[in-house]
């Protein structure tokens, strides 16, 4: 009945219109599928709908209403092509003011804020959201027909006050839509370079940051939502860059925008959550930026930081307090239970693999906040505990692949990849999947990979390390007092008859494909065997390599 009424409101007076339109939209507000709506019906109610939309003398109250009930209308991805059909994309284009927009830039005239009631413009905006989201056909009439360049031009106008958030927030959105949606690929290097998009939404972004500063207080949730839809875009436009194809015009602009993530992880917001969600979108964006970049997020230490002797924050005359937000949002991201693992630690452990490779600086500040020198904390398994040393070896064996995986490389970069460094500090069975798929597991053949770090300093080792060194078990990691010997007494008969019967225990569980016995190859790496008397004919298996071990090993020339 709702729809029959809808499409006659072509003919109604503006009145009855209002009372149709309005009546709709408040039964079908939390509608999302129509399946009873067929294409004819639906095509007519839209029909109707852009009648009204298209008469130059609509009131803005009547229009708002007819947007609302196509917005409902577009919900539903069946039966669209009433609502993506050239007049309704273009009509949707016209409302919202991007038409206007797109024939400032195309006619080169100087930017002026289209003259429209915003609340309309908005609620066109959430159609065409709607529309590409769920339209292949939208998409490719919104790439080809100025869309991208009407958005863009609007940008060069958000310094004024008088237009309003969602007038701006609607736009990015649209924007993040047309650059991230398979069908749009090719919007991208047309943002980024033929409309110089990269450089406007920067400037948003510092624009931003500055009335914050202005006004002396946090990020407003609005803001944060403004800069998280720019950062998501930005995201899209620098997913493929390439450090050594770039120009000098592309690396100042990498080094700005590097400098602007620094300011966004060092401001403060109102909310707490929005913090989060702001630190989230910062370090996806720092992924997709060439590690030589990684420098501006660190600024040199000013005299007055130097009077408060914050040394907690200043490395080798930098501050670190950008880096030190990370691993905080590191440590907060490893404290939630309940999230997806993957989704919510891969990139912040990605980005940090990345900037600790590459900048010996924020790598030896992350090695002081994650691996301290130890002391008598060895008395206690490596994941047991509640520092960050702890929680990530705890990780070590996770299911989660990817999340291991980052941990392992996180934790052997920080241990400059020397490999009885990183078995001092995770234990010699936690790290022995990185060290198989490095073919290192051989710990006597195997010290340090060919990555270019720094020298080794001094020993570093702590007195009370030093005092308990000797009885650490090298596969555990941790201290372990005294045992007597369990084959003390035992004959050369006995101690061969125990190690038949486990060699005889390896075979049953390997046939029954419990287990694969494997041996260390000549590679580093494991290598299954047929039979488990090639255990003894080859002296050695993945559990003990007969090269010095991790805790007699160590390092013995760490840095300070």
């Amino acid at each position: 009945m709702e729809f029959d009424k809808l499409k006659s409101i072509k003919d109604a007076s503006e009145t009855d219109a209002l009372d149709v339109l309005e009546s709709f939209i408040t039964a079908k507000s939390q509608v999302f599928t129509f399946p009873n709506l067929s294409a004819d019906l639906k095509g007519e109610c839209v029909e109707s709908i852009l009648h009204l939309l298209q008469n130059p003398k609509i009131s803005p109250r009547l229009a708002i209403a007819c947007l609302q009930a196509f917005r409902i209308l577009s919900r539903d991805k069946t039966n669209m092509q009433a609502l993506t059909n050239e007049r309704a994309l273009g009509t949707l284009t016209m409302v919202s003011g991007i038409q206007e927009y797109a024939r400032q830039m195309i006619e080169n005239e100087d930017v002026t804020i289209h003259d429209g009631d915003q609340q309309v413009v908005v609620e066109a905006q959430k159609c065409l959201c709607n529309v590409i989201f769920n339209s292949v056909e939208a998409q490719k009439y919104c790439c080809k027909s100025g869309c991208v360049d009407g958005v863009v031009q609007r940008l060069k106008t958000y310094g004024d006050p008088t237009v309003t958030f969602d007038v701006k927030f609607f736009d990015m959105r649209i924007l993040f839509l047309l650059t991230a949606l398979p069908t749009c690929l090719a919007t991208r290097p047309k943002v980024r370079y033929d409309l110089h998009g990269f450089t406007y939404l920067m400037e948003v972004l510092d624009l931003t940051l500055r009335a914050c500063d202005s006004l002396g207080r946090g990020l407003t949730d609005q803001q944060v939502d403004l800069c998280a839809e720019i950062l998501k875009i930005l995201f899209n436009l620098t997913v493929s860059m390439d450090k050594k194809s770039a120009d000098e015009e592309e690396e100042a602009h990498c080094m700005r925008l590097v400098s602007i993530l620094n300011d966004l992880l060092m401001c403060n917001t109102v909310c707490r959550e929005k913090q989060e969600e702001l630190q989230s979108h910062t370090v996806n964006l720092l992924i997709n930026i060439p590690s030589d970049f990684y420098e501006e997020l660190l600024t040199p230490v000013t005299e007055e930081e130097k009077a408060l002797e914050n040394l907690d924050l200043e490395y080798d005359g930098k501050n670190m307090e950008a880096v030190n937000v990370i691993l905080q949002f590191l440590e907060n991201r490893l404290s939630v239970t309940g999230k997806n693992m993957k989704e919510s630690l891969a990139p912040i452990l990605h980005c940090l693999c990345k900037a600790c490779k590459h900048n010996r600086s924020i790598r030896k500040f992350c090695r002081i906040k994650i691996l301290p020198p130890l002391r008598s904390e060895v008395k206690q398994l490596p994941e047991e505990g509640n520092a960050l040393r702890n929680k990530l070896c705890k990780l070590l064996t996770s299911p989660v692949t990817e999340v291991k995986d980052l941990v392992a490389h996180l934790l052997f970069i920080l241990c400059k990849e020397n490999v009885h460094r990183m078995v001092k500090y995770t234990g010699y069975g936690n790290c022995a999947g990185l060290l198989a798929q490095l073919g290192l597991l051989k710990l006597g053949d195997a010290n340090q990979t060919k990555a270019d770090y720094s020298s080794d300093s001094e020993d570093s080792d702590t007195e009370e390390y030093a005092e308990l060194k000797n009885q650490i078990n090298p596969v555990t990691g941790r201290w372990e007092e005294d045992r007597p010997d369990p084959m003390a007494g035992m004959s050369d008969e006995q101690k061969e008859y125990e190690a038949t019967q486990l060699l005889s225990a390896i075979d049953k569980l390997h046939r029954q494909g419990i287990i694969q016995p494997c041996r260390v190859g000549e590679d580093g790496k494991p290598q299954p065997v047929e039979h488990v008397m090639e255990l003894v004919e080859g002296g050695r298996g993945i559990g003990g390599s007969g090269g010095q071990s991790g805790a007699e090993g160590g390092a013995k020339k760490e840095e300070d």
